[in-house]
């Protein structure tokens, strides 16, 4: 694991050896709750191809101050998997924008998160990225895409739509959220079986069990503020509306890849959210929908979500 200082902020992340001049760099960014870790099974499969960037946000995983971090947790199961909007209605944003939209008041933003992103492409020297992000982080890749739209080709989604704002069901998921964030004591890493619940938890089918003590681990250690805020922030009324704006505008390939029975993001809106960007317009050829997955199709269906991901590529470099 490297580190980098991005605005005050360490962060985290992990790259793999650079490949052919004219490959992409892949650039993962992980969901809510979540960490870099959720990536390795595609990294395993994609890094003989393509050089692999992979990250922990601001506030989740090993990316916060170690005042921050709860310092017993990854003891309590041994080793991890691997290792350790602004005001502006433009959603077309370039850095400077994105500095202006009084991000002052909350570094947990999309548009903040698209920021932090930037800038570590610009210290890493990567100018020829595709942007692969999970649920939240693939709405950061949307925004990243927009933002550092001269450094990014291309944006695949997975288990990441939107653009509907339902007033009552939204209130309802913002309460649920607002409680888990607060109900996260450090003991539950201790909690006999607690990591054999979170195997079964937002899947269509259990994962294996380390997963489920990775997420525990995820679950209990992002910063509080960064849990609270990336939630909050990422679903106001405005926020849900001026998503489909930023995929309206990007100029870049987009594709999503959604779980057929994913309960937090349904199909129906990983298609309206997909229904913006100009890609659509071919019989919807931009949305794969992947069979028997749930809520996380990088470690629920990672063969099937490589294959897409190298389809997607080599068909976008083909016509480039």
């Amino acid at each position: 694991m490297a580190t980098i200082e991005i605005l005050g902020a360490t962060h985290a992340y992990e790259l793999t050896p650079p490949k052919a001049s004219s490959s992409p760099v892949l650039v993962f960014i992980h969901g809510w709750l979540l960490s870099r870790n959720y990536w390795q099974p595609l990294i395993d499969r994609l890094d003989a191809d393509y050089q692999c960037l992979v990250y922990d946000l601001r506030g989740f995983g090993d990316s916060q101050s170690p005042t921050d971090k709860t310092p017993q947790t990854e003891s309590a199961f041994g080793a991890t998997t691997s290792g350790g909007a602004g005001e502006n209605d433009n959603a077309t944003l370039t850095s400077a924008d994105v500095s202006a939209t009084g991000l002052s008041t909350s570094n947990y933003t999309l548009a903040a998160y698209a920021r932090d992103l930037g800038i570590l492409l610009e210290k890493l020297a990567i100018d020829n990225a595709w942007l692969i992000g999970h649920s939240l982080g693939g709405s950061i890749a949307l925004w990243g895409a927009s933002v550092a739209s001269e450094r990014v080709k291309g944006v695949i989604c997975l288990n990441a739509g939107g653009g509907i704002y339902l007033k009552e069901e939204f209130e309802r998921f913002r309460n649920v959220g607002k409680q888990l964030v607060k109900r996260r004591p450090q003991w539950l890493c201790y909690l006999p079986l607690i990591d054999v619940l979170f195997t079964r938890v937002q899947v269509a089918r259990p994962l294996a069990r380390r997963w489920g003590r990775q997420r525990v681990i995820d679950f209990v250690v992002a910063h509080p503020e960064a849990a609270l805020r990336s939630l909050l922030d990422s679903t106001t009324e405005a926020e849900v509306h001026r998503l489909p704006q930023v995929v309206s505008q990007l100029q870049q390939p987009v594709y999503f890849l959604a779980g057929a029975n994913d309960t937090i993001m349904a199909p129906k809106y990983v298609r309206h959210l997909a229904s913006f960007h100009k890609l659509f317009q071919n019989g919807g050829a931009n949305v794969i929908e992947i069979s028997n997955c749930g809520h996380l199709a990088m470690v629920e269906q990672p063969d099937i979500v490589d294959a897409q991901i190298r389809r997607i590529l080599a068909e976008s470099l083909s016509f480039s």
